[in-house]
């Protein structure tokens, strides 16, 4: 394994400015000076800074609880963790909580970072908080979906047969399978 340099110096951040918004996302062009005297324009889109959350339920030590949703991105039906935005001062353990009983049903009394996430970084600055949500009772908060969210039971043990459906794609969903597989091995 290669050695990585600690003391890399960040690039020089000479103008930065939007060129673009809409309500979710603003794209700024960034002018940057790198050490070794290059130049060069950037694109990169901005988040809201608050982060967000995506939850792994655990109905028991057994069986995980997925959400099926409409992806407008490929206009397609996506299954995939529970996961939103963090609301101006909440914790991530918070939200994590508040988006279960929006999107799931249920709130969890043991909630667990796993880790966090980056979505992109090379031209988004996105985290996002990976949460284990356990000790699950029945709890329903109104969320801002336009349908109701179907949830479905999936066996742990049937990971292989998750991993190959067409419609579990999504990356940030499919990194958090692996940090649970990782976490479950640790125990």
């Amino acid at each position: 394994m290669s050695k990585i340099n600690p003391n890399k110096i960040l690039p020089t951040i000479h103008k930065t400015q939007t060129i673009a918004k809409s309500r979710f996302f603003k794209i700024e062009q960034v002018d940057l000076e790198f050490s070794n005297g290059a130049t060069r324009e950037f694109e990169r889109m901005g988040g809201s800074g608050r982060g967000a959350v995506m939850i792994i339920p655990l109905l028991n030590q057994d069986t995980m609880l997925l959400i099926r949703e409409y992806a407008a991105g490929t206009h397609s039906y996506q299954l995939g963790f529970p996961k939103g935005l963090i609301d101006p001062g909440e914790t991530p353990d918070e939200a994590g909580n508040r988006e279960l009983q929006e999107e799931v049903g249920y709130k969890a009394a043991t909630i667990k970072p796993l880790r966090k996430l980056m979505m992109a970084p090379t031209f988004f600055d996105a985290t996002m908080n990976v949460l284990i949500a356990q000790d699950l009772t029945p709890s329903r908060l109104e969320g801002d979906e336009p349908e109701p969210l179907e949830v479905v039971e999936w066996p742990i043990s049937a990971v292989d047969e998750l991993l190959a459906r067409e419609d579990f794609t999504e990356a940030r969903s499919v990194a958090a399978l692996l940090l649970l597989q990782r976490w479950r091995d640790q125990l």
